[in-house]
Parts: structure tokens; C-alpha cells; sequence
């Protein structure tokens, strides 16, 4: 199946758009006509731009108010569609999208609307065009994918065939299954949405909140299975209403919509492996298995503060590397890399960042997979030469141009850590501190960011997200949205910064963009880990004691255990399935900061009601312009 996008569906004029479009690798555009209205040029420029570009005009849309008009409207609407038939001709589009009406003065029937477009189909075929009818979700008479393809059937003329929309369909609740009885050669186009699910007008919705297959919460897989059981053959394009794509950059929305389309091809094709569908081959979603490791970038002065606060959170300083500036700190199942080396993709992460997550290495079951299927969704891949003794690590890019390097146990990537590094000199007597495991990392990013890396993280790994959560900073909102894997042995929270008066908003600017804003580590005993950690000189982030007035009387706990709590600085939730307790570290830096967690009886939540009072401690402690780091 060939892939194409509405020229609506992302920023810019009609040259940056149709760029960016080829750019992404689709096939193919929907013109949309006030695209084409605000563009210098006539339409056979238009037509020419296209092809250079290697691209085809797959439609052009849309055709508002047609069937069931009163004379002499009815007229009107016949000559309009004629000028419509010129342009296209000069366009060089054959497929013209007539959605239903919604003028107050149309009348309803479906055999009056059968008959305007038996007429329209005439027209049309006397020029070599097809009509394509669908309805929308407000249409005034026809705003059921059922009734317009009864208007189709019972016009029965070969130019003439039915649109379908997933976000017209599955927006109204319409069960998608229905597709399936429509003959596949009498559908003529599918335009794919996904959109969140709101309770708002389907008008302003559509108009406003529409996104990629796979970034909302439709059923899009669904309604696109019940397409392929029907034989059609045609393209798959993608129609997106959206404010932050409108504002966005062309490029990277329109590699968004390749990636859903492929993706969703994917799923379809796993899900009905006896329909036909050419979705591109590619392993299936991969298996993560957790974090292997985490690299920080770093100067060795600014290395070495790092290493004294890893120190006091337990870690050992383990191995160097057998050739560079690296140097291993672990605990448990804990790996944390701190990179001074004078070259390499790290050292420019830290020219750019400063000191900063630059890397991040997940377990996954298979390396090579993993990078095969990343490289097929249009993810960019990473490489750099191997020094003397390295394995060379599958790698591709990630957030904020970092890098995510992944090791699997069935090849000697799982032997990185004996082979690449030697044993480090005896360091300073520390205590463990019972950390176990990396809970979650949080990357922060521009809001408008983060549906793309929603749909790289889920297309990419065998993960769901979690529903979006407002975290209330002092400065604005945040948003945030999880990750997760089924075991939850790979948690990854994306949280969107509107403004930089919030404290992401504040690490992104002044850290340039750099990602990983915390690390949350896993431990079994809260309060043993606080004690150990105590010894080791750790100094807690202080919460207010007000946090702690109010959650007596929030959860009306023991006053044993409040007591405990407000001593060491821990956080406190609960859900239906446990509890939950944070300790978090002071500010390293512009705002990065590590976190202790310990998950009792299947607790499944990040403690974001607890965010607004730790976002507060925070800001009271950051430092200000020319103080030393914490």
C-alpha cells in the first residue's frame, strides 16, 4: 500500500511542506485546497513541484456542501464542481474527497443524495476523475460511514466510491467491524487519525486534537484491520487537524506520520496474517528487558562531584575502562557510566550539555533486532569507530540527540563490562545503600515534543503508556506520560515543559535540551536504604513539614510512620494496589536529581500528586547564577 498525508497536516508553505513530505519517505500528498489558494503559483507549478519531488497527488480535498442541495443551489454546486474538475486536471489529480454536507439547507434522503452524485460521477467520468464521498462525524443528514456507502451503492457509478476516516468513525463510537461487509474496490481512499479521548464537541476536536495512529486513544488498528478484510489495495494517508503540528517542525511531523503509518501496517499485518498488506519487513516489537546502563558526559572536575555524590548513594566505583576516561560506579544491578574521555559522541555531548546523561544502554533480547526495526520506522542509527579491545554496540538516536545503546545475553554484548573494563584501584569505604535496580528514567522535553517520542518509544519496544497526568509546578504545568513495559522492569516518564518558569522548563534551557532530567533507583527498604545512606554522608532533599501535616489527615496514617516519614524526608502515596515512597536527592546542577523508590504490593503510579511539593523543595534550592554546585 502506498502512504501520503494532507498538506493540512503540518506547518509551513507549500514548498517546505511538499520538501519535507519526500523528505519522510511517503509516496504521496492530499492536496488541500488552502494549500494550494495561499500558494504564488498556478496549478499546473503545483502539479510539477510534486512530481520533482517524487511524489504523487493522491487526492485533492475537499469538496464541501454538495448532495441534497435545493434549487438553484443544486445548480451552484454542479458548476462549482466543474471549476473543482479543471484545476484538478491542471493539477494532475485524478481523486477528489466530497465530504457530506453540512449546510442547513441541504435536504436529507438518501436516494436524493444517490441521485446528485450519479450525476456528479457522469461529470466526473467524462474527464477521468473519481469521486470519493464521506461522511462527516456533524454531517447534517450523513454523518455515518453506513449511510454514505449506502448513497455510493445506490448510486452505482464506477467514478463514484466511498472515503473512509477512522477519526469520523471510531470519534462517533461506530463499531469498525461494519467496514468489513463494503466491497474493497468501492472504497477509493482511507485517511488515518488517532485522537485522544475527550469529552468535547467531535467538531472541535477534529479540528484541534487529532494526532498520528498510535499517539491517541482510538482504535485505529481496529478500523484499520476491517479495512484490509475488505481487499482494498489503495493509499493510506493521513489527514491530522492539530495546534502543535501546525507550529511544529514539517520535517519531524511528517517523519511522524511515516513512522505511524508503517507501524500501523505492522500491527495490522501481525493481527490478520491471512490478509494481504505491505507493511515493510521488520522484526516484531522488541522485548526490553530494563536498563543495562546509564553514561553521564562530564569534565573530571565536574566528574569528580558526580563521583562523590554517587558515593554517598551507595555506588562503588568499580572498573575503567581497558582504553578511555570511563569509569564504572555500580550497585546491585545498577551500571552508572561517568565518560571525561577527550573524543567521541559524549565528549560533544558535553561541550553542547555540560554535565548530562548522554547515554543510555537498554537490555533487550535481541540487539541486532532491535536496531533493524528502529532503522525500518525511520529512526536515525548511531555509530562511532571502535577503539582497540571494544565491542561495536548496536545504537540508535534518541531523545534530545542523545544516544540509547542496547545489549542482548545471546552474544558477547552481554560481556561488555569484562571486556571493556578492568577492575578499578581501591576507592573509599562506602557503605550499599540497598539500591537494587534503575526504577524509571524521566526524559523532559518541549511539550510539543512529546507525542513524537511516545510513538518512537512505543512503535519501536513492547510497551503501552500509561494516561497523561498534569504535574502542577509553581511555574505552570508539566505533562507527563509513562512508559512501560508489562513486568514494569522498564519505566520511562516523558514530561512536557510549556514554559522555562517550570523547573523542566528551567533544566531544558539551561542544560540546551539535554533529556534525562533523573534517574529513580529501586529499593527493597526505604527506610534501612535512608539510614545507609545517612551514614554515607547523603544529604536528603527537605520537605516542607506543612507535606506532612497534610498527609496525616489525607491518608490517616500511623503516627509512628508520619514520624518516620518527616525525619527522613520521604514522600508518601498510595493506590488500589499499594504504596509508595520517594527520597530524593538535591538538585546536581540546573535541576538534574536522583530519586530512591521503594514500590510496595504493586503499587503502579510515579507519585505525581507528591510532584508539586518536591518541585517546590527544589526551586527553593537551586542556586543561584555563580554559586558553586550542591
Amino acid at each position: 500500500m502506498k502512504t501520503s498525508i494532507a498538506t493540512v497536516s503540518i506547518s509551513g508553505d507549500l514548498r517546505e511542506k511538499l520538501a519535507a513530505i519526500a523528505a519522510a519517505g511517503l509516496d504521496g500528498v492530499e492536496i488541500f485546497e488552502n494549500d494550494f489558494l495561499a500558494f504564488d503559483g498556478g496549478p499546473a507549478e503545483v502539479g510539477r513541484m510534486v512530481r520533482d519531488h517524487g511524489l504523487e497527488i493522491m487526492l485533492f480535498q475537499p469538496f464541501r456542501d454538495f448532495e441534497g442541495m435545493p434549487d438553484p443551489q443544486r445548480g451552484r454546486t454542479f458548476d462549482r464542481a466543474e471549476r473543482k474538475f479543471d484545476l484538478m486536471t491542471e493539477l494532475g489529480a485524478d481523486t477528489v474527497l466530497v465530504c457530506s454536507s453540512v449546510s442547513p439547507l441541504a435536504l436529507g434522503g438518501i436516494d436524493r443524495a444517490a441521485a446528485d452524485f450519479r450525476e456528479l460521477g457522469e461529470r466526473a467520468g467524462s474527464r477521468g476523475i473519481r469521486v470519493g464521498y464521506e461522511a462527516l462525524a456533524w454531517g447534517t443528514h450523513i454523518s455515518d460511514h453506513r449511510d454514505a456507502w449506502e448513497v455510493v451503492r445506490r448510486a452505482d457509478h464506477p467514478n463514484v466510491g466511498l472515503i473512509l476516516d477512522s477519526f469520523h468513525t471510531l470519534a462517533r463510537g461506530i463499531d469498525p467491524e461494519t467496514i468489513r461487509s463494503i466491497p474493497g474496490d468501492r472504497i477509493f481512499f482511507i485517511q488515518l487519525a488517532d485522537a485522544p479521548r475527550i469529552d468535547m464537541d467531535l467538531l472541535y476536536l477534529s479540528r484541534h486534537f487529532r494526532n498520528m495512529p498510535g499517539e491517541g486513544d482510538l482504535d485505529v488498528t481496529a478500523f484499520m484491520r476491517a479495512v484490509a478484510a475488505t481487499g482494498y489495495d489503495g493509499p493510506l494517508s493521513l489527514e491530522i487537524f492539530n495546534d502543535q503540528f501546525r507550529g511544529g517542525s514539517p520535517r519531524a511531523i511528517a517523519a511522524d506520520g511515516y513512522r505511524s503509518l508503517v507501524y500501523l501496517m505492522d500491527r495490522v499485518g501481525r493481527a490478520e496474517p491471512d490478509i494481504r498488506i505491505a507493511a515493510p519487513a521488520m522484526p516484531p516489537r522488541i522485548e526490553a528487558q530494563g536498563f543495562e546502563f546509564v553514561e553521564f558526559a562530564a569534565n573530571e572536575t565536574e566528574a569528580a562531584e558526580l563521583g562523590s555524590l554517587l558515593s554517598t548513594l551507595g555506588f562503588d566505583r568499580a572498573g575503567e575502562h581497558i582504553s578511555k576516561d570511563v569509569v564504572l560506579w555500580r550497585q546491585g544491578g545498577i551500571n552508572i557510566v561517568v565518560n571525561t574521555d577527550r573524543e567521541g559522541f559524549a565528549h560533544s555531548s558535553y561541550l553542547v550539555h555540560g554535565t548530562s546523561v548522554c547515554d543510555i544502554g537498554l537490555k533487550v533480547a535481541d540487539a541486532n533486532a532491535t536496531v533493524a526495526r528502529a532503522r525500518t520506522l525511520g529512526a536515525e542509527l548511531f555509530e562511532q569507530p571502535a577503539g582497540p579491545g571494544e565491542l561495536k554496540i548496536p545504537a540508535i538516536r534518541g531523545v534530545g540527540g542523545g544516544v540509547m545503546h542496547f545489549i542482548d545475553a545471546g552474544s558477547d554484548l552481554g560481556r561488555v563490562w569484562e571486556v571493556e573494563f578492568k577492575p578499578a584501584g581501591e576507592g573509599a569505604a562506602i557503605r550499599e545503600a540497598g539500591l537494587t535496580r534503575i526504577d524509571h528514567i524521566a526524559q523532559t522535553m518541549n511539550y510539543e515534543e512529546m507525542l513524537t517520542w511516545l510513538l518512537f518509544y512505543t512503535s519501536i519496544f513492547e510497551t503501552g503508556k500509561t494516561p497523561m497526568v498534569d504535574v502542577v509546578d509553581p511555574g505552570g504545568l508539566v505533562r507527563s506520560q509513562a512508559i512501560e513495559n508489562e513486568d514494569g522492569s522498564l519505566r520511562i516518564t516523558l514530561n512536557g515543559a510549556e514554559n522555562r518558569r517550570t523547573l523542566a522548563g528551567h533544566f531544558l534551557a539551561e542544560s540546551f535540551g539535554s533529556a534525562v532530567q533523573h534517574i529513580a533507583f529501586a529499593c527493597d527498604d526505604i527506610f534501612a536504604t535512608a539510614a545507609n545512606l545517612k551514614a554515607n554522608g547523603f544529604r536528603p532533599l527537605e520537605i516542607s513539614p506543612n507535606y506532612y501535616d497534610d498527609l496525616a489527615a489525607r491518608f490517616g496514617l500511623e503516627d509512628d510512620l508520619l514520624s518516620r516519614l518527616r525525619v527522613e524526608n520521604i514522600l508518601y502515596d498510595r493506590d488500589d494496589n499499594g504504596e509508595f515512597f520517594q527520597l530524593y536527592s538535591r538538585n546536581y546542577g540546573e535541576g538534574f536529581f536522583f530519586e530512591i523508590v521503594e514500590r510496595r504490593n504493586g503499587y503502579c503510579g510515579y507519585g505525581a500528586a507528591n510532584a508539586q511539593f518536591r518541585i517546590a523543595a527544589q526551586k527553593r534550592q537551586l542556586r543561584p547564577k555563580g554559586m558553586p554546585r550542591v
